[in-house]
């Protein structure tokens, strides 16, 4: 890690910020990992995006993919718009935020409204490119315990 300011906005070091997420401490809550998923992308920490990805869909994740679009990438910034959290166990979120970069193409932003999940103590990234193999009273595929339906099925963002 370096003394460079943390490229998710924050205004604070990259050291005290994301980095910290980075080095292995679970994030606190879905908008903070949100923006340390943004910083992963900026600093090409593709394991960290993968880690941060909900288990049973990091073996559906292109892992050249992601590193291409991370270092053929120049990021340039992130909003965040909302971040809206909902009780239970485990506990679900929303963060709807806006990222800009500009590739070899020109210049993009992305506005999303991701899903996120809570659970055994950590948050994780529900990835709407890769689909979750679950029925409506099937085990819920974030290890809850819990039947799909009751679980994260009403999280998951078309």
């Amino acid at each position: 890690m370096s003394a460079s300011i943390c490229p998710c906005g924050s205004g604070n070091l990259l050291d005290a910020c994301c980095g910290h997420y980075h080095a292995g401490h679970p994030a606190p809550d879905a908008q903070t990992l949100m923006r340390s998923r943004y910083s992963a992308y900026v600093l090409g920490q593709v394991d960290y995006l993968i880690a941060t990805t909900l288990p049973v869909q990091q073996p559906g994740l292109d892992r050249q993919a992601i590193s291409n679009w991370s270092l053929q990438s120049t990021w340039l910034g992130l909003e965040v718009e909302n971040a809206e959290v909902f009780g239970g166990q485990p506990e679900h979120a929303f963060v709807t935020f806006v990222a800009r970069w500009h590739d070899s193409a020109g210049e993009h932003s992305h506005r999303e409204k991701s899903s996120f999940v809570q659970n055994a103590g950590r948050w994780y990234f529900i990835d709407p490119t890769v689909a979750l193999k679950a029925g409506r009273n099937d085990n819920c595929p974030c290890g809850s315990g819990q039947k799909f339906k009751k679980c994260c099925s009403a999280y998951l963002t078309k």
